[in-house]
């Protein structure tokens, strides 16, 4: 069974569509062919059954008729109707049985004990002898007896009771041959049509499985190509075919664009963190290679070269850090949300991100309330946006904002902005800064120590929390990064009792200077 499923499930959907079609056409006609076969029968032998009642009744109509109605005037009477009847294939049988006097019948050899003929054996007439006695014996009312040389035989017999008490037997009968020509006709037409039925559906399923399976052959096509590493094909317009072809061509194109555009984004995500990587590696070779050509290099050369390769190791345990949180972001264990007093949660980051920096921090109004989030992942995007801001401020006089404000019909959602004073963002390039590791100044981030992969992971935190991130530009035309998060319920909404969860910070959340 197993190797019949595997054969054919290598046979091609055209064909499979074709046989299935041809099996449903061979099941209608076979269900259409017995019940005409039948219908047709049953037909006949109503029309013969009625035809022998009709002649049943004239027979005893002629019989009622005759005055007086002696035993001989009514045997008289009986033979003068069915001698008008000659009997042959397909013809009535007719008899009538007259008490005292004999029979009267259009076949007396049915009904006569003979001797054996010449023609015959003694098993065909003792035969015929006992179908003989079988037309007497039969019953009255209809059935059906085998005759020789006829075949099957209709037959009715009523009883005629005359006035006096003088009781004839009549009888009708007609060969059922009939019904077998007319059944072997259906047979015959039925035959045929089948045959021409089946060599259409076969020819006209294939058609249309061909065309059906056109935009389907093209995708395989497509689809091998792409398994081969070939990533430009595409499958063309299906704007003849089915709305369903239709939609699974252009979800299978767009499937092919983002599959393109992923892997593009990998190779150069590879190779922005490869790069990343080698430059403090090759500041770190240089400096020891420096080192080494020195005899008895002086210590505070020595403590420089420390110094340069530190900060260098420090700067890839942040890169590196930073990576491993954009491969988390893909896991279900990412986020780990919970119940978030939202005030106090705000206030303990704002107080551990002023010691960072001498700058006019700003933080108004916090609306009270209950955030669905995972504390640590919504401290570290924070974070990251107010490293940012410091970065991007001027020392001392520079402004670093947070507002935090309730939106939504309700107050749903909170949106969390950090603000500066700095140089902004130009329009242009507001959309790309979530990018990984793009700058807008390459050489100032660079110095500072950034990684160039804080705002993608603000904004893939965002979109973990089914949140969005953007920036757009402050009341003093700095740069304001809005991160909006829903969950929010102020209180007095709910009867659940908020859960304070104060801020940690761990290696993993650590602000990374970037605006890019």
């Amino acid at each position: 069974m197993s190797r019949l499923s595997g054969r054919l499930a290598r046979v091609g959907l055209r064909w499979r569509l074709a046989a299935g079609v041809v099996a449903v056409t061979v099941l209608c006609t076979g269900i259409t062919f017995v019940a005409v076969y039948r219908g047709t029968g049953t037909q006949v032998r109503r029309q013969i059954d009625s035809e022998i009642a009709g002649d049943a009744g004239e027979l005893a109509h002629n019989v009622r008729s005759e005055h007086p109605r002696t035993p001989a005037r009514v045997r008289a009477a009986a033979d003068d109707y069915v001698h008008d009847q000659p009997f042959a294939a397909g013809s009535t049988l007719l008899f009538a049985v007259v008490p005292g006097v004999g029979m009267s019948t259009n076949r007396p050899e049915l009904f006569s004990q003979r001797k054996l003929a010449r023609d015959e054996t003694p098993a065909a007439q003792a035969r015929e002898n006992g179908l003989s006695a079988r037309l007497l014996s039969a019953g009255i009312g209809y059935s059906t007896l085998a005759l020789p040389d006829v075949g099957d035989l209709r037959l009715l017999k009523r009883v005629v009771t005359l006035p006096g008490g003088l009781r004839v037997t009549i009888g009708a009968g007609e060969p059922l041959s009939g019904v077998a020509h007319a059944q072997g006709g259906v047979a015959r037409a039925f035959i045929l049509a089948g045959l021409l039925a089946i060599a259409g559906a076969l020819l006209a399923s294939y058609a249309i499985g061909t065309r059906v399976s056109l935009p389907l052959r093209r995708m395989a096509a497509v689809a091998t190509r792409v398994d081969a590493g070939d990533l430009e094909p595409r499958i063309p317009e299906a704007s003849g075919h089915s709305y369903e072809v239709r939609v699974l061509a252009e979800a299978f194109n767009r499937m092919l664009d983002r599959l393109t555009e992923a892997f593009a984004s990998q190779r150069a995500f590879v190779a922005d963190a490869s790069h990343e990587l080698r430059t403090p590696l090759t500041v770190i070779r240089g400096q020891l290679e420096l080192l080494a050509t020195q005899r008895g290099p002086a210590h505070e050369e020595v403590r420089r070269v420390e110094h340069l390769v530190r900060a260098e190791i420090d700067r890839i345990t942040r890169l590196v850090d930073d990576l491993l949180v954009l491969v988390k972001i893909e896991q279900r264990q990412f986020l780990q949300p919970q119940a978030v007093a939202l005030r106090e949660f705000v206030q303990e980051l704002w107080d551990g991100a002023k010691p960072l920096a001498d700058r006019r921090f700003e933080l108004p109004a916090v609306p009270e309330g209950e955030l669905q989030a995972d504390p640590d992942r919504l401290a570290q995007a924070l974070r990251n946006l107010l490293a940012n801001a410091i970065e991007h401020s001027a020392p001392e006089r520079g402004l670093v904002r947070l507002r935090v404000q309730a939106i939504g019909a309700e107050g749903e959602r909170v949106c969390f902005a950090v603000e500066d004073d700095g140089a902004g963002i130009a329009p242009a390039e507001r959309e790309r800064v979530f990018d990984r590791f793009y700058r807008t100044d390459d050489a100032r981030d660079r110095a500072s120590g950034g990684t160039g992969l804080g705002l993608a992971i603000v904004r893939a935190i965002a979109e973990a929390h089914g949140g969005s991130a953007q920036v757009g530009r402050s009341p003093e035309g700095g740069a304001s990064f809005e991160l909006e998060l829903p969950g929010f319920q102020p209180y007095g909404t709910s009867t659940a009792a908020p859960v304070k969860r104060p801020a940690r910070r761990s290696s993993s959340a650590s602000p990374a200077a970037s605006s890019g």
